[in-house]
């Protein structure tokens, strides 16, 4: 045997280095005689296509030889296994070039938005302690070493510089991934990330994918038209009368031969213009949707027998608990599934012929003898099929609407039916149906198989073959599946739009199925306009669309790649900001890296948070792309799962992890970032002070131990427990979606806010400070422990006024903080001196016992925290936040 490889279509260079390794040869009976060869071609060009492979198997006999061509039909794909034969493996190329490596992007590192936030106050933190420093060093006189002091200052005022805010942030985010999936109202809840928490609570736009994500990817039979009569789902009952009827004629009338088409063609051949009874009708549908696919049955094992599924199938172990359908496409098995349901079962099929059974239990045989697969260029697919009985051949055709309505006969109710279904958000189908004699057939079939091995242009000149049959089909009937959507995914998408986000869904569908799934979401509202971007090629084209689009208001956008690349080529920023004035967008025929792009200009024009959610290998780009990715665990795998930020089980729980996770880990994060900072700037107020008294010396106001435990055991737990506050109950927060547009603003942390906590740490800083030298002038000595001991008192009363909710860990940390330093103040007494060495002053602990210590202390306490106290209460009583009022 040999395998020939045709070189002469190459492009003339010298270097291309074809190498044939030809192993072993072997007679394999069960293909007619033919050799088998295993051979491995390697090719070092990229651009080598391999539809210019002709392979030539030639008969030990010298009998003519067989030509096939090499075309994607006889492709094995990865993890295939071969059962039987041998394969002849050509190795195109692999490396960065090919398509699935340049649809994934790098990931990028994710900072969120509260971490840059908080890192410019930090920066304006900064230029305070120097400028603090400097005016220290000014008022002192620049007197002696000045620069020396200027040193000194910096260090003794650094804590101005919240170092602890990042340790105590990252706990907090940790806490809060905790909180995420321990929530067993989202159950399966994983947080990929501890970083971006609160990302959550300040989305903007909201990018999903369609299959899988909003759909189920899961495929029921609805509809089936017959052009006078129509049947849903409540009416399914009459079809599978007619098909027992049918059939048990149909065998009554051959004495139990298993002929079905016969009857219902007599009235065909011997006059076509005669109308057709209902019951034909529906019987020549239902065969043809039975036999027009690549559905594959496939038998399980039974219970104790050890064989394959072959033994099953030679049993004809044809019961329905043991049979699965497998196919390339969801909606063929949903289509197969419903034949079955009214009574026409599709048993058996391999690459030369398919069985089907028929109510009464008799079995049909229907030889293949040509499928024509789908195509996106095509958008039908067709089979030619050999009936065993009466040796009829059809062919069957079925496909969208677009390209079914030119090739079947006149009608007057396909457009029509096809707008209404996908009204209904049903994805159409139209089957067609058309006798071949055995000369047409043989006629076709030569010519097929020479458009087949040619070189040039093959797929137009096959497609040109094909479409010589299709003329004139007689349309048998339209179909109508419905793609399931996830649970809840309408209240979701109407919640998260009543919370301000905006949807845009970006999917690899084509236009009719995508605006289908947009409106059954209730993405687009039934009422709205939608305008349907015409495909552009030119930029005068993307010009007229873009100011046609422009005259319409308040209408959702569906636009398709192709004409979304020539838009932002030519008019990125036009295009942009009339698509962010859309209510709702959608982009069908998106490559995953379109996907991504989209991502990268919504962040660049808006500058707005955006969040990609999908299900698939083909969203990942679009997920690792956004500032917060979401991964949905489905029937394509873990892959975006696993690229995602947040993996989660279901649709439906997004709304719950950025109505309540969302916004309790920013109102959070941006209460406990700016205590952090209040606690810096207050002690460094009581320093600044401290040392303006003492004639702008550089000495520090509070010792070694003193200042760690300040910021560690004596304030952390309080503060930490920011971690457990919330304004509003979780079912609160769901059922009013519209908090969340506050959260968006970023109201919780500003300059502004930032600027009122300074001024409140200044406040408090100097009154206790000046309380301090006031009321112990006579006792300057303890100086230390009094403003000390007010500095932790008036921490804690802060903390508790920052609490919008009480729990009952809060309360624990309040009163171990307090009982923590009155311990402290036993053996940590040489601490609370001023200046141990200088002044040789101790802690007295007969002094922090009187009464007079305890009045003066709590007097400070009192001037700094009530005014405050006041404030709040009449800001509450005057200018409510909008959560308060559904909470009172």
């Amino acid at each position: 045997g040999s395998c020939f490889i045709r070189t002469d279509q190459l492009d003339g260079e010298t270097d291309w280095k074809l190498k044939v390794a030809v192993s072993c040869t072997q007679r394999l009976p069960a293909l007619g005689d033919l050799f088998s060869i295993n051979a491995y071609v390697y090719a070092q060009k990229p651009q080598l296509d391999i539809h210019s492979f002709e392979g030539t198997f030639t008969r030990e006999d010298s009998d003519p030889a067989v030509h096939e061509s090499l075309s994607i039909e006889n492709t094995l794909w990865a993890s295939t296994v071969v059962a039987s034969g041998t394969v002849i493996g050509v190795v195109i190329y692999t490396g960065k070039e090919t398509r699935s490596v340049m649809n994934t992007s790098n990931p990028k590192n994710k900072v969120g938005l509260l971490d840059l936030e908080l890192n410019q106050l930090t920066k304006a933190l900064f230029l305070a302690l120097v400028a603090l420093s400097v005016v220290m060093v000014t008022l002192q006189g620049f007197v002696g070493p000045w620069y020396r002091n200027l040193f000194r200052f910096l260090l003794l005022f650094s804590y101005i510089i919240p170092i602890s805010l990042r340790v105590n942030l990252d706990m907090g985010k940790a806490a809060y991934g905790w909180m995420i999936m321990k929530d067993d109202n989202i159950p399966g809840t994983v947080v990929r990330t501890s970083t971006i928490p609160e990302e959550l609570g300040r989305l903007v736009y909201l990018l999903t994918d369609k299959t899988g994500t909003l759909t189920q990817n899961e495929m029921i039979f609805k509809r089936l038209h017959l052009g006078t009569v129509s049947y849903g789902t409540d009416t399914m009952d009459e079809i599978q009368s007619h098909i027992i009827n049918s059939y048990s004629q149909v065998h009554s009338q051959n004495s139990g031969n298993s002929t079905s088409s016969t009857p219902s063609r007599k009235p065909q051949s011997s006059a076509p213009k005669v109308r057709k009874s209902v019951s034909s009708r529906i019987h020549e549908a239902v065969k043809a949707i039975a036999l027009c696919h690549n559905v594959t049955p496939v038998y399980e094992s039974r219970a104790g027998v050890s064989g394959e599924t072959e033994y099953a199938e030679v049993d004809q172990d044809f019961s329905d608990e043991n049979r699965t359908y497998q196919a390339s496409s969801p909606d063929e098995v949903a289509l197969v599934q419903w034949t079955e349901s009214v009574g026409l079962t599709l048993v058996s099929r391999d690459l030369t012929s398919m069985q089907l059974k028929t109510p009464g239990g008799h079995i049909l045989t229907y030889y293949i003898l040509q499928i024509f697969p789908f195509t996106s260029e095509s958008k039908r697919m067709g089979i030619i099929v050999r009936d065993e009985s009466s040796g009829e051949i059809t062919l069957y055709m079925k496909g969208a609407d677009v390209a079914m309505s030119t090739i079947v006969q006149y009608n007057d109710w396909l457009e029509e039916e096809c707008g209404n279904m996908a009204r209904e958000g049903l994805r159409t189908l139209v089957v067609a149906k058309k006798s071949l004699t055995e000369e047409q057939y043989q006629d076709f079939e030569n010519r097929y198989n020479q458009a087949k091995l040619s070189i040039h242009d093959r797929n137009l000149k096959v497609a040109a073959v094909v479409e010589s049959l299709e003329r004139e089909m007689e349309l048998l009937c339209l179909t109508g599946v419905e793609d399931q959507l996830q649970a809840d995914v309408r209240p979701t998408l109407e919640m998260l739009r009543n919370a301000g986000i905006k949807i845009w869904m970006l999917t690899g569908d084509k236009l009719e199925t995508a605006t289908c799934i947009a409106k059954s979401s209730h993405l687009v509202s039934r009422t709205q306009d939608i305008h349907i971007f015409r495909p552009v090629i030119t930029r005068g084209e993307a010009h007229l669309e873009l100011n046609a689009f422009r005259r319409k208001h308040d209408c959702a956008l569906v636009i398709s790649g192709d004409s979304l690349e020539v838009c932002l080529k030519y008019y990125e920023h036009e295009f942009v900001e009339l698509a962010c004035q859309c209510p709702a967008v959608v982009c069908c025929r998106c490559s995953p890296t379109q996907k991504a792009h989209i991502v990268k200009l919504l962040q660049h024009h808006t500058g707005k948070r955006t969040c990609a959610i999908g299900d698939g290998g083909n969203d990942v780009s679009m997920i690792q792309a956004a500032d917060c990715g979401i991964g949905i665990e489905g029937k394509e795998g873990k892959q975006a799962s696993l690229a995602a930020d947040f993996s989660i089980t279901q649709f439906k729980h997004i709304g719950r992890l950025l109505m309540v996770h969302g916004r309790n880990s920013y109102k959070r994060s941006a209460a406990l970032g700016q205590f952090v900072m209040h606690r810096g700037l207050i002690i460094s107020t009581m320093q600044a002070v401290f040392s303006s008294v003492f004639y702008f010396a550089s000495v520090p106001l509070y010792q070694g131990f003193l200042m760690v435990g300040y910021a560690t055991i004596y304030t952390m737990f309080p503060v930490f427990s920011l971690v457990l506050d919330q304004d509003v109950k979780p079912e609160m927060a769901l059922l009013y979606p519209e908090l969340y547009k506050d959260l968006t603003k970023g109201r919780s942390l500003s300059f502004k806010t930032f600027l009122i906590w300074v001024l409140i740490s200044i406040y408090q800083g100097g009154i206790l400070m000046y309380g301090a030298l006031l009321l112990f002038e006579s006792e300057f000595v303890h100086v230390v422990a009094i403003s000390f001991t007010a500095l932790i008192l008036t921490e804690l009363l802060m903390v508790a006024l920052t609490i919008r909710t009480w729990h009952w860990l809060m309360v624990v940390a309040e009163f171990l903080s307090l009982g923590c330093y009155v311990a402290s103040l036993a053996f940590l007494n040489e601490y609370f001196g001023i200046g141990r060495v200088s002044f040789g002053a101790f802690l007295d602990v007969a002094f922090i016992t009187t009464v007079t210590f305890l009045w003066k202390v709590s007097a400070i306490t009192v001037v700094s925290c009530l005014p405050l106290y006041i404030l709040k209460y009449l800001k509450r009583k005057f200018s409510p936040p909008s959560y308060s009022k559904l909470t009172s």
